[in-house]
């Protein structure tokens, strides 16, 4: 979410050819519940076992709203069942805001549960004394979260976030973005500038005892390429980590560095991670990678683009040190604003994908949920979408004097699919 920031705060091989037949009938989409909890913007969506957990995002006003955690194993009736990492139940949490939640089973020695790991970020940034990093909570009982630990990442905090069980451990990875510059023991605040690296963006923490986490690992471009993170490209020219996936087996990192395309790391032993390969982006791009998603067991890369203009590419990355660029997307015309003109700087541009099988989930701001499907990757094709209705901007900072809609993330539950929207909350919908 941090080319929010332009708006002054912010493979295989395709399947062999059918014989000629009808298209089969696109698929239709039925709201089936919508919750907005109010008091500011809402951050990403998790739904774990049942249980949607609803983030939150700072605005202006970084009212500290937590993350919402919400029963929908009946989903035509959401019900709000606890918040935690609020500042109304946590005061020392206050100045901070908590956009990304990632919960999983883990099994360990020292825990069996339901983890939960959500992101901090300081509202005032580096020069804040806000708390900055991760927290890790017991939802094993969603009704009832349980604080194990925080866990402080200067100087910005963990952006974007994962969490994987790995056998008998687990590990959280996150994204710090513009440490390695921001850390350095050389950097000027004034100029923006450093001669020497600092902290990598990119860390592993051993979770498998939630309540005392320890640092395993580290990775940085500027350490280890020689890549220095104000040499982008585009308008935006920085080379940092946006965001982290990992893989099921926790044996492969595939980090969104902005401006340098998305970066694979072998981390089959989480204290040293190994550089594999990267995307690179077109003469004349603007960079940007945003996040990403995976198909076809991990040789297919879908990587997306944050940006007035971004768009999703698809890419094969059976060879992990040599990515090779399949296809992109453009959504239809008339998804846009008939106007022409988009309000908020955003409906132009994806946010985060998700995936089942061949098909694909985008959360595409003012455009809403795009389902794509990429049964040939080569050649994806959309399907259909479902665009929350508009809603009235909370701190008239996107949309002044107008309802609009800018849906931040998305997750698909076979096939009932689950949607954040920045302006309007929490919208379930289904395919018909």
């Amino acid at each position: 979410m941090r080319r929010i920031v332009i708006l002054a705060l912010l493979l295989g091989l395709a399947p062999a050819s059918a014989p000629a037949s009808r298209a089969p009938k696109a698929p239709r989409t039925q709201t089936v519940a919508h919750v907005n909890p109010g008091g500011g913007y809402s951050g990403d969506v998790y739904v774990h076992k049942g249980y949607a957990y609803l983030s939150s995002w700072h605005g202006q006003n970084c009212p500290g709203l937590g993350v919402r955690v919400y029963d929908v194993r009946k989903p035509s009736r959401p019900r709000r069942v606890s918040t935690y990492a609020d500042v109304q139940a946590n005061p020392s949490l206050g100045g901070s805001w908590t956009e990304k939640t990632i919960v999983q089973h883990v099994r360990t020695p020292s825990f069996t549960g339901e983890l939960a790991v959500t992101s901090f970020q300081a509202c005032g940034g580096r020069t804040s004394g806000s708390f900055r990093g991760f927290g890790l909570y017991d939802v094993t009982d969603p009704a009832h979260p349980r604080r194990l630990a925080l866990v402080r990442t200067d100087p910005r905090g963990s952006h974007e976030i994962w969490l994987q069980p790995v056998g008998r451990k687990a590990y959280v990875y996150t994204a710090i973005p513009y440490s390695e510059l921001e850390s350095s023991p050389t950097y000027n605040a004034v100029t923006g500038q450093a001669t020497v690296p600092g902290k990598p963006d990119f860390r592993i923490f051993d979770v498998s005892d939630p309540a005392h986490p320890t640092q395993v690992g580290e990775w940085g471009a500027w350490k280890e390429l020689g890549i220095y993170p104000r040499k982008g490209r585009g308008h935006f020219q920085f080379n940092y980590v946006h965001s982290v996936r990992v893989n099921a087996a926790g044996t492969r990192a595939y980090l969104s560095y902005w401006d340098l395309g998305t970066v694979l790391l072998d981390i089959r032993n989480p204290a040293r991670p190994r550089y594999l390969g990267r995307t690179h982006f077109l003469p004349g791009e603007e960079g940007d990678a945003h996040s990403t998603a995976l198909a076809r067991g991990g040789r297919l890369l879908i990587e997306t683009h944050e940006n007035g203009i971004g768009k999703p590419t698809f890419w094969n990355i059976a060879n992990a040190r040599k990515p090779v660029r399949l296809s992109g997307f453009t959504p239809p015309q008339r998804l846009y604003p008939s106007t022409g003109v988009d309000p908020t700087g955003l409906g132009t541009s994806v946010h985060d994908p998700k995936v089942v099988g061949n098909r694909v989930f985008f959360s595409w701001y003012s455009l809403g949920v795009l389902l794509v499907d990429i049964t040939n990757p080569r050649k994806p094709r959309y399907v259909t979408r479902f665009l929350p209705a508009p809603a009235a901007d909370p701190e008239q900072t996107f949309c002044p004097r107008k309802r609009c809609t800018l849906t931040w993330g998305v997750y698909p539950v076979g096939k009932t699919v689950f949607a954040s929207d920045l302006i309007g909350g929490l919208w379930i919908f289904r395919l018909r």
